[in-house]
């Protein structure tokens, strides 16, 4: 049984999921929107909208606490992640939102896309 699991395991062991959730988080943070299945795309929501409500402010210790949850390959993004944390400064969550597409039509997986939510 499955009693106080709550991680959605994404086919991986615990490294490689958290570096799919990082590279995720930087290339929406990068793009505004990405492609991906469903399954990564409700993966990586509550990470990102933790993330952004942490750097509301714009701080030293917000900084390190991104580029700490995002990886050191997070260092060009933190520009734009201050923009966007900034421009939300008034939501209370909900930062951003996920659209369902039509299966792939190689494997049948549910795609979905993710964005930030203007």
């Amino acid at each position: 049984m499955r009693h106080s699991n709550k991680v959605k395991k994404l086919s991986r062991e615990a490294n490689g999921r958290r570096a799919l959730i990082r590279t995720l988080a930087v290339s929406l943070i990068e793009h505004g929107r990405i492609q991906t299945t469903a399954a990564k795309a409700v993966a990586l929501r509550p990470f990102i909208e933790r993330v952004i409500t942490k750097t509301k402010v714009k701080s030293v210790t917000s900084t390190r606490y991104a580029l700490s949850e995002l990886g050191s390959g997070a260092a060009s993004v933190m520009d734009k992640l201050h923009e966007r944390s900034s421009a939300n400064k008034d939501r209370a969550g909900g930062y951003t939102r996920i659209l369902k597409l039509p299966e792939r039509k190689s494997d049948g997986a549910p795609l979905a896309i993710i964005e930030f939510v203007q």
